[in-house]
């Protein structure tokens, strides 16, 4: 054997021998997989850590008429007032997830039952300018002169919270609520059947 082919099998034998002890020392050496136990404090803890949880926002762009009136043609005529307007309201809706006790988590074997509340409404808010025609009585308007803006947007805000809490908008709100939660508990408990049922 020449001395340049013993280089070269010398050469192999010391990049197998290498490649072998870096396999045998990773094998050896390697951290052991965590295996994370999932009992209900670690899913309440995973829930609790978001709060509120919205889960459907429902945009309302609807007028209104506010009037007041006595009953009397001639008083209207000085101290009636007419107020129409709309607006964008924003109504949120989920569920608060603190709500969630030890008691609505069951876990058996590989299948996780949480109980979450059904959805409710989080808030109603004004989203951009509110248009607003104000007719006012002669009186009215030179002694007790408004716009009508505040008394327009609490209206607003009050059709958009009893629209957003009929029966519909509420289910479709809590369905997106239970999908959700499957969601995000399937990151906490990977591998684990959830089923999420409403209290």
């Amino acid at each position: 054997m020449r001395t340049r082919d013993l280089y070269i099998v010398l050469g192999l034998l010391m990049i197998l021998l290498a490649g072998f002890g870096f396999y045998a020392g990773w094998t050896v050496s390697r951290p052991a997989e965590y295996t994370r136990n999932v009992d209900a404090q670690v899913i309440l803890t995973a829930l609790r850590d978001r709060g509120f949880l919205v889960t459907q926002t429902y945009i309302f762009d609807q007028p209104v008429t506010i009037e007041k009136t006595s009953g009397s043609a001639f008083k209207d005529f000085f101290f009636g007032q007419t107020i129409t307007a709309r607006g964008a309201m924003e109504v949120n809706m989920g569920i608060d997830l603190a709500n969630v006790s030890a008691e609505d988590v069951v876990i058996a074997d590989d299948v996780i039952t949480i109980k979450i509340p059904g959805a409710t409404l989080f808030n109603v808010r004004l989203v951009g300018p509110i248009e607003v025609q104000n007719q006012q009585g002669i009186l009215k308007r030179l002694l007790q002169s408004q716009d009508g803006y505040n008394e327009a947007l609490n209206e607003l805000s009050k059709i958009a919270e009893e629209t957003a809490t009929q029966e519909e908008f509420v289910a479709r709100a809590t369905d997106r609520a239970k999908e959700e939660v499957r969601q995000m508990l399937g990151y906490v408990a990977e591998g684990k059947n959830i089923n999420v049922e409403i209290k």
